[in-house]
């Protein structure tokens, strides 16, 4: 859900050709797959395009090819830490970027049937992660 709605962003904002915005999960047991029919039902409600959006594993070249790794929550972070030290400021939590939440780890909604929960959660933090990705991008012009 991520994937979309920040790829969304950064197409709106005219970045596409300037960022990469892709998702992986820790496992494999997905790979190729579309998005659950729940995220795809509430991206579809706010006309967040994803029909492009295949499951796939993290690998450690992700790590070389990506400024930032975007976890979802605390277990996703740890889990990174299986290809080496994790950077702070590469790797972390989406809704560590929302100071005012009161939530930091994203629940699954699989589990929770929370698709509008968590797609508020995904949108909110996603629009800080945007800010961020255009100072770096500002500041890589200097």
């Amino acid at each position: 859900m991520a994937e979309a709605v920040f790829k969304k962003m950064i197409v709106e904002e005219e970045l596409d050709s300037k960022v990469k915005v892709d998702s992986a999960g820790l496992g494999n047991w997905h790979a190729g797959e579309k998005p659950h029919k729940g995220t795809q039902k509430i991206l579809d409600t706010y006309k967040v395009p994803h029909d492009w959006i295949r499951s796939r594993q993290i690998t450690s070249k992700d790590f070389k090819e990506f400024d930032f790794i975007v976890a979802m929550d605390e277990d996703n972070v740890s889990g990174l830490s299986k290809f080496g030290a994790v950077d702070k400021k590469q790797v972390f939590r989406l809704l560590d970027l929302v100071e005012k939440s009161k939530v930091k780890n994203v629940p699954d909604p699989y589990y929770t049937d929370g698709f509008e929960e968590v797609y508020d959660l995904v949108f909110e933090g996603c629009r800080i992660l945007l800010d961020v990705v255009k100072a770096k991008l500002e500041e890589s012009k200097i």
